[in-house]
């Protein structure tokens, strides 16, 4: 599906991914609607984008794990673009370390999952009447493999994965695409969120990431997701290695939870040496 002359929103569009995807849309024809909980960081994006494209964003603030403000951008977004075609479900948290508590358990099904799940029930039933809309949900490596550390940032992003692949399933052959981000290291704030809180797990998150895989600049992972999107393609893999290891994880479940497991020792001894 082609992305020039389309309406998109963007969520977490204040920076990081969501923010590159935003000026990655807008150069490719598009016009966004750039959402993040800091308002000053998303018109601080729609202001860059139409420094270069002018009219071809707005930013807005609010929290996007909430239905109310999740109809409000789809109107803002009716009102000065058209329809929505695009959904990037952008924005996420890395949430609490460790087994963590119930606020903290709240908190990231909210808004890595629970956002999906409420953008999804206003925008899907226009798009099938439509006969076409494109959903595209950032989960995570980690919702495919693991976040050592973080269980709650773990087990959201497999959840969100999962409902991206439902919404694939049931709404496909109505004209309703859908596609799901798995990247690993990315610099972004989210990435270095663990290290900088002081606390051994948090260290722990941050190295298992950035020690399994090259960290790549949030514009290459907008631009493989962009042309993901123009094949219609469902798993979007910035980092192809992490294909390999799902089929590790899939091919023998105990030797891989044996293989991370090691993989864990391993960092925490490198941190006490």
């Amino acid at each position: 599906m082609k992305v020039a002359d389309r309406v998109a929103i963007v969520t977490g569009g204040g920076g990081g991914i969501g923010g590159a995807l935003a000026a990655a849309l807008a150069e490719a024809g598009a016009k966004v609607v750039v959402a993040d909980l800091d308002a000053q960081a998303a018109a601080a994006v729609a202001e860059q984008i139409n420094a270069a494209q002018p009219g071809a964003a707005i930013g807005r603030g609010g929290d996007v794990s909430d239905t109310a403000t999740i109809g409000e951008l789809i109107a803002l977004a009716q009102e000065h673009y058209g329809p929505v075609d695009f959904y990037f479900a952008n924005a996420g948290t890395a949430g609490a370390l460790g087994l963590a508590s119930d606020a903290d358990w709240d908190q990231a099904i909210d808004v890595n999952l629970r956002s999906h799940v409420r953008a999804a029930q206003l925008l899907i039933p226009d798009w099938v009447q439509r006969g076409e809309g494109y959903f595209v949900s950032t989960a995570s490596a980690a919702g495919l493999l693991t976040q050592l550390g973080a269980a709650a940032y773990s087990v959201t992003k497999h959840a969100a994965v999962g409902f991206a692949e439902w919404l694939n399933i049931a709404y496909g052959d109505q004209g309703v695409r859908v596609s799901c981000l798995c990247p690993m290291g990315v610099n972004t704030k989210l990435l270095y969120a663990g290290e900088q809180s002081g606390d051994p797990l948090g260290d722990l998150a941050t190295r298992a990431v950035t020690t399994a895989g090259a960290v790549l600049e949030p514009a290459d992972v907008a631009a493989e997701v962009l042309a993901a999107v123009d094949e219609e393609r469902f798993l979007i893999l910035p980092h192809p290695a992490v294909l390999e290891m799902f089929r590790h994880k899939a091919g023998d479940y105990d030797r891989w939870l044996s293989g991370m497991r090691r993989y864990q020792r391993g960092l925490r001894e490198s941190e006490v040496s």
